[in-house]
């Protein structure tokens, strides 16, 4: 117990000396699984939990049935996810190479690294200790990756920079050619040569099946921490600050440049070439067509600030409303 109350940054208010094996949710977790709380809609479930110990606020600890330890922080969510880690550590690498891998000429492999079946290497590349490298993923020629990076299985990598700790899900693409041609004369498109790079800091994670182009002269660059869902797609000359969050199914067109801990909801599209500031939240389906300011929140297409966009949607209900009684 005092592991687990450590590894959620709290205190128990309990029986000190008990043992668990695991995790679970408040309707399914038994006396010997770890649960969490951190909205007061779930109160019922709690006062019927059987779960042995909870993680949760201090101002609900005394909502605990007989016999469940509460374990007070200041951040449930946070607190749970980190004792969920303790039984559920992410895997290590098991150092080798498997035989059915391909490991291109120059190519520097990690004595410390796992290279999966099937998974290709390419010449020059560099795989920092640690690694692991799935089934089927491809690294391409000269990619660098840091320490304790993970690509899951069939996903691509190409010129591309990766920091320490960096995962890419299955079927991520990071590094391919970005969406950028001429049209000519004679109604036919030229593509423009792709010549920069896709960086990657530390602890960056990339989504399943999501896309990051490299750079067309400069680079594509994803600052510390920055995740992405799945099937995102970022594009060349983007550039982020740390830590920020793109939802499922958003797009960001070239040389767009967002600051650091911005958020972009699911289906949100950002055109080419804007200034997103340092902690601004976009909504989800929003279509930004302009530059929005630091620690703005805004929705809609055009994207407006969000107490104009409800105020706008009111109205229009109103306006609605009236328009049918006349009828």
């Amino acid at each position: 117990m005092a592991a687990i109350a450590a590894a959620a940054g709290g205190r128990c208010e309990g029986d000190g000396e008990r043992l668990f094996i695991g995790v679970g949710p408040l309707q399914t977790a038994g006396p010997e699984e770890v649960s969490f709380l951190d909205n007061r809609r779930y109160l019922p479930q709690l006062r019927e939990t059987r779960a042995g110990a909870v993680v949760m606020a201090q101002g609900l600890a005394d909502q605990v049935p007989e016999g469940t330890v509460a374990i007070v922080v200041p951040a449930p969510y946070l607190g749970f996810a980190r004792v969920a880690a303790l039984f559920h550590p992410a895997p290590a690498a098991t150092p080798g190479i498997h035989p059915t891998a391909v490991i291109g000429p120059g190519a520097t492999v990690s004595p410390e690294a796992e290279i999966g079946p099937y998974a290709v290497i390419g010449a020059g590349a560099e795989i920092g200790p640690g690694c692991i490298i799935g089934p089927h993923a491809a690294i391409g020629a000269g990619c660098v990756l840091g320490p304790r990076c993970r690509i899951h299985a069939h996903a691509s990598l190409s010129h591309a920079i990766l920091g320490e700790g960096v995962v890419l899900h299955p079927g991520a693409r990071v590094g391919q050619e970005g969406f950028g041609f001429a049209p000519t004369p004679d109604g036919r498109f030229e593509t423009m040569p792709q010549l920069g790079r896709v960086i990657l800091g530390d602890h960056v994670e990339i989504g399943a099946n999501a896309c990051v182009d490299r750079g067309s002269q400069g680079d594509t660059v994803l600052g510390a921490g920055t995740r992405l869902d799945n099937l995102v797609q970022i594009g060349h000359n983007v550039r982020t600050g740390r830590g920020c969050i793109v939802v499922g199914q958003a797009g960001i067109s070239g040389s767009t440049v967002l600051g650091d801990y911005v958020q972009v909801a699911a289906q949100a599209g950002l055109t080419g070439h804007l200034q997103i500031g340092t902690q601004a939240r976009i909504g989800a389906q929003a279509g930004v067509m302009n530059d929005v300011a630091a620690k703005s929140d805004v929705i809609g297409s055009p994207a407006m600030p969000v107490r104009e966009f409800w105020r706008m949607t009111a109205r229009m209900k109103r306006l609605g409303e009236k328009q049918g009684k006349t009828e």
